[in-house]
């Protein structure tokens, strides 16, 4: 189960059913990264430049033309001026005290004249938990034997890109943002505040999907901050820049980069600057090696890691079934597929960490599952009983049994469930590089 969406902001990312490409080729993506682009800037609604990407895939600042316009980037990596029909551009900005967010009508402007560019599409409406069907993101499927259906961090095979289903991420931020451990917060404001160099933060988010660790970290962090999102996959991407906070605790300026890229080429050269890097329900979907990596580059950088929401391998549902514990050890042995860590990885991370003379922290980060949260638990339900099944085949018949008695239960608002996760602070010792 990985990644999270919106709902701290009054404003919902929208559901996208169907094929997702890269050029919004069902007329509803807007303001996507190139295919060949590796960086690319989303200014908040202050800012006057944007990012165009240089030949060999960096982003270089572009002071805007009027002082208010922005870039659309095509699929073949071109760049389109953007201007509004009432002349000043605008992409997703906050509108009153509640955070909630309008859409400014973009037009390219061309030789001939302008084209409008199509707006976001309508929220989504709440999965039924009584639908059968699994969000992609939720469930087993994957693309190859052993891939995880929902994020490829590692440069291993062909440019496939498996998607994080939006409507699964935004499904999922309730929770997500209710377990997140508060107190290892108070530490982190202590380490942030006391780094070298009062020009604000630089904080790396790693396997960002739609931006939901922004979204609540953000708000809860002083001063200014640059927020570099990374994620392999630019429709996520994309999400995670229209809908980033940008405001922090105190009212000062929040700043948005989004990069594709690979966790497993992460250097401590790449994080030199940085004041924090983030993930949320990354770690158990890296190797021990790409751990190390991890670790090393933090540790190497002098920054501290906030990496929530890793799986601690135990789930508790209320009332209880003799298929439980079976089902709980087939998912566990599914997770730890292909080299992956699974609930090993926050022992892994810890040490890493230790061992590279970081200070560590753990704190519980559980999901909360009850009649509330009834579409949530129908979808991960699914999506647990079927990794389950596909570890271990035989399980199949009285797999679907167990699931539908859940299915029942949940839908009948008579099932409760606590999905346990860690949170990690990993506190390294500061660096010249630090920022």
């Amino acid at each position: 189960m990985r990644k999270t969406a919106t709902t701290e902001r009054s404003g919902r990312i929208p559901a996208q059913p169907g094929p997702r490409t890269e050029t919004g080729g069902s007329g509803e993506a807007a303001l996507l990264p190139s295919t060949s682009t590796e960086a690319a800037l989303l200014p908040s609604a202050s800012t006057e430049a944007s990012a165009l990407p240089s030949v060999g895939g960096e982003a270089s600042l572009l002071p805007a033309a009027s002082a208010e316009a922005s870039l659309l980037l095509s699929a073949g990596g071109e760049a389109s001026l953007l201007t509004p029909a009432g002349g000043e551009a605008a992409l997703l900005t906050p509108s009153g005290a509640g955070g909630s967010t309008e859409a400014s009508p973009l037009r390219p402007v061309t030789a001939s004249g302008t084209a409008e560019v199509p707006l976001m599409p309508t929220p989504s409406v709440t999965p039924d938990p009584a639908d059968d069907s699994v969000i992609p993101g939720a469930g087993p499927t994957a693309a190859r034997p052993g891939e995880r259906p929902t994020v490829r961090l590692r440069e291993d095979g062909p440019e496939e890109q498996p998607r994080y289903a939006p409507e699964w991420l935004e499904l999922r931020e309730p929770a997500d943002a209710a377990a997140r451990a508060h107190d290892l917060l108070d530490p982190l404001r202590i380490r942030l505040a006391n780094l070298p160099g009062k020009s604000g933060l630089v904080i790396h988010d790693l396997g960002c999907g739609t931006g939901s660790m922004g979204r609540w970290l953000a708000p809860r962090l002083d001063g200014s901050q640059h927020w570099v999102l990374h994620d392999r996959d630019p429709y996520l991407l994309h999400f995670a820049a229209v809908a980033s906070p940008r405001v922090a605790a105190d009212g000062s300026r929040v700043t948005v980069e989004t990069r594709r890229g690979d966790v497993a080429r992460l250097t401590p050269d790449a994080l030199s600057g940085t004041s924090l890097v983030t993930a949320s329900a990354l770690l158990d979907v890296l190797t021990r090696e790409e751990i190390d990596t991890l670790a090393e580059a933090c540790t190497g950088a002098g920054c501290p890691a906030l990496l929530t929401l890793s799986v601690a391998g135990r789930v508790d549902l209320t009332p209880s079934h003799p298929m439980d514990r079976e089902i709980t050890e087939a998912f566990n042995a599914h997770q730890r597929r292909g080299g992956l860590l699974g609930p090993d990885s926050v022992t892994a991370a810890c040490e890493a960490f230790s061992e590279r003379g970081a200070t560590v922290r753990l704190n519980p980060s559980p999901w909360r599952l009850g009649p509330a949260e009834a579409a949530l638990t129908a979808q991960w339900l699914r999506g647990w009983v079927g990794a389950a099944v596909e570890q271990r085949p035989e399980l199949k018949e009285r797999a679907e049994g167990y699931l539908r008695e859940r299915l029942e239960a949940c839908e009948a608002g008579e099932l409760t469930v606590l999905v346990h996760h860690t949170d990690l602070l990993a506190l390294s010792r500061p660096t010249g590089g630090a920022s």
